[in-house]
């Protein structure tokens, strides 16, 4: 009993930093593999036979939802966006999943950019009128072309009263950011000329002034980099031969991350550990204040004194423990501390940052008085010993159980109470071992050979107590009686006393 015991005041205190750990180790990994999928879908267009004027469109579209994507993982946000490659007429280039449309174009001015955005139902039906003349084909009426472009009868019925709106309507422009101003002012003079000969043309650019932008933006305020069309077409160049990496591109992840990032995670990290080691530490509490409850048939107010302080401990030293344990393992494991410390296993990690804020607690302790040097040395190897423990079975159990984080909790608090059971035998063993033989286990264990006071009373030694102060009582007079006392005959006796040595204190053995 006491083993579990043991290994569940262990588990409640460490589980912060487990969390952190296991907090830090999930959001570097997110990052990296936001931008193993940048590269990725850049260098699917190795020996593409597409010229580099059109194949910096689909570039672009890869580039912007895979950068914004991982701008969106280093801040931890859930805002994703996803390039569709639909075929349809008019189709989203890139998809978000929190509901807006973006589309791209990328031309040569920005006038260029801002009139393709702009384009119609009837423009993109005389375009298709005219190709079709050219290559010697009967031309169609505009009803015709929508139902070729996949609309139904309703559709085209709203279609025909607004045939001069943009077919990109209820998307989000992106053009090269550096073609912006240009675009903006092409567009105001273009409604300004419209306005005064054809109203019904100034909707659609209007609706492209609206709406345009130089890269995405999301509600929470994540952001792709901006690609200008010159970079485009080198990074076409270099799609095409397949040899895409992020680290040339700026987006290795020891570029990309920031102290700013390690501290938002830590603090997110801080909070969930928090209360995770609250409800640990409360949860002994409340079971106390039932059974009390149920024995007695009245409340405690004692125990719902202990339930607050026990909230209180456990969320104060649940965030400090996550929120450094986190912010340790995100610098190490992203490459901000050096090449060195990024290879080191987060489980070491956890287990040091256990150990060391134990360490710290314990050596607090002894500074005040409250703990002994050797009490201090016996707690860090238990520490020590249980950690590994800890984040051993963390490791073994998350891979039976692939629930993110349940796993690996679950393996911890296994983990630790086998480390408990097994330390304490070990502990009970070594000290017998010691009782029997004097060792001292190379100076880990005292051997005391100090008799008892009790021995030396017994033997006539008179024992001297400088630490206590007896003073002198007054005592007034007091008037006895005489009274007949018979005498009492004992014989002499020889008496003896068996002397034991056991476990007198932490590592401490002597005679009990």
């Amino acid at each position: 009993m006491d083993g579990f015991c043991e290994g569940y005041e262990y588990f409640s205190r460490s589980t912060g930093n487990a969390y952190g750990v296991l907090h830090g180790q999930r959001y570097v990994s997110s990052v990296e593999e936001t931008i193993e999928a940048l590269e990725n879908d850049l260098n699917q267009f190795k020996g593409y036979g597409t010229k580099i004027d059109a194949l910096k469109g689909d570039i672009a579209e890869f580039w912007h939802s895979g950068t914004h994507n991982i701008d969106a993982a280093l801040k931890g946000s859930r805002m994703r966006t996803y390039v569709d490659r639909s075929h349809e007429f008019a189709s989203a280039d890139i998809i978000s999943n929190w509901g807006e449309l973006f589309g791209l174009k990328y031309y040569k001015t920005g006038a260029d950019s801002a009139k393709a955005q702009a384009t119609s139902y009837y423009e993109r039906f005389m375009q298709q009128n005219s190709t079709n003349i050219k290559n010697g084909k009967e031309p169609i009426d505009f009803e015709t072309f929508l139902r070729q472009k996949g609309f139904n009868r309703q559709e085209i019925l709203e279609i025909l009263g607004h045939e001069h709106q943009t077919i990109y309507e209820g998307q989000t422009k992106i053009i090269p950011e550096e073609q912006l101003e240009a675009a903006i002012e092409f567009l105001k003079q273009k409604i300004e000329k419209e306005r005064l000969s054809r109203p019904e043309q100034v909707q659609r650019y209007q609706d492209v002034l609206n709406t345009l932008q130089g890269r995405i933006i999301s509600p929470e305020g994540t952001k792709s980099t901006p690609l200008s069309k010159e970079e485009a077409e080198v990074l076409a160049r270099v799609a095409k031969e397949g040899n895409v990496t992020a680290e040339e591109f700026g987006f290795n992840i020891e570029a990309v991350m920031q102290y700013e990032y390690v501290l938002q995670q830590a603090c997110k990290a801080g909070t969930s550990a928090a209360t995770i080691s609250m409800v640990l530490r409360v949860a002994p509490e409340i079971y106390n204040a039932i059974s009390y409850l149920i024995q007695t048939g009245e409340l405690d107010a004692k125990q719902f004194q202990k339930i607050g302080f026990a909230a209180l401990q456990g969320g104060t030293d649940g965030f400090i423990r996550g929120f450094t344990s986190a912010a340790i393992t995100t610098c190490c494991q992203s490459g901000l501390w050096g090449a060195a410390a990024k290879s080191i296993d987060p489980a070491i990690i956890g287990a040091a940052t256990v150990v060391m804020m134990n360490t710290m607690q314990n050596a607090f302790k002894v500074a005040t008085g409250k703990m002994s040097q050797r009490e201090l040395t016996d707690a860090l190897i238990r520490d020590m010993f249980v950690s590994a423990c800890a984040f051993a079975g963390g490791n073994i159990i998350q891979g039976i159980v692939e629930i993110p984080v349940l796993g690996y909790m679950l393996g911890s608090f296994v983990g630790s109470m086998v480390g408990s059971f097994v330390y304490t035998g070990v502990y009970k063993a070594v000290l017998s071992f010691c009782i029997d033989t004097g060792f001292t286990m190379f100076g880990l264990v005292e051997q005391d050979y100090e008799l008892p006071k009790e021995i030396l009373e017994e033997i006539g030694i008179d024992v001297f107590e400088y630490e206590h102060f007896v003073y002198e009582s007054f005592e007034h007079q007091k008037f006895e009686h005489t009274a007949f006392n018979h005498e009492q005959f004992q014989h002499n006796t020889i008496g003896i006393t068996l002397l034991r040595r056991g476990v007198i204190g932490v590592r401490k053995i002597g005679y009990i």
